[in-house]
């Protein structure tokens, strides 16, 4: 869990220069470009469906820190389970699977929480979500204090994204069904890959 496997390293490099980026280039508008825009806004762009889970918030250090920890600890596994080409893309389908599902929830039911959305959290809620469906048993120590079942940890997950994004609570700029939307994209593809008989 603790070896960063090639892909996994990449998105790793990739997401923290981009976010170097962003510091020390501060006049150029690289999150403004690259992150998922609300479709009523001009700035919405298809493409910013991919670009979002790579930028966060340059002024927020733990919003890229607890993403990139999150998947280097739980991807490097599936990395090394599923090889390279299929990880990359289980993530990349998660994390567009998890924009279209936090726009839908937001245009269809009011319920997305979003002007403008940033972060690799939606992917790596997918990530979370397989990990947890592949080794169920796996015991996950947390915060150093106690053990619990990586399948205990993808329901509590899942039941504080639904749970949060229904608060709507103002000032929180966290779009809690985008995780949500990770943590479905991510269910349908092993279920797609059960069914067409992928190990």
């Amino acid at each position: 869990m603790f070896r960063l496997t090639p892909l996994v390293k990449n998105l790793i490099i990739v997401n923290v220069v981009i976010f170097i980026a962003q510091k020390i280039v501060a006049t150029l508008p690289i999150a403004e470009y690259l992150s998922l825009w609300n479709v009523s806004t001009p700035n919405f762009r298809p493409y910013q469906l991919f670009t979002y889970m790579f930028v966060h918030s340059s002024r927020d250090f733990f919003h890229i820190f607890f993403n990139m920890l999150l998947l280097a600890f739980f991807g490097s596994m599936l990395e090394e389970l599923w090889g390279t080409k299929r990880f990359l893309l289980f993530y990349i389908i998660c994390g567009i699977g998890a924009g279209v599902f936090n726009i839908f929830s937001d245009l269809f039911f009011g319920l997305g929480s979003f002007g403008v959305m940033m972060g690799a959290s939606g992917a790596v809620y997918g990530v979370l979500t397989a990990f947890g469906i592949t080794f169920p048993n796996m015991e996950i120590r947390l915060m150093f204090l106690f053990n619990v079942k990586a399948k205990y940890l993808v329901m509590f997950l899942g039941i504080s994204a639904i749970l949060m994004g229904f608060r709507n609570v103002p000032g929180d700029n966290t779009a809690h069904f985008t995780h949500l939307g990770g943590i479905v994209t991510a269910i349908i593809i092993l279920q797609v890959w059960r069914f067409r008989g992928v190990n």
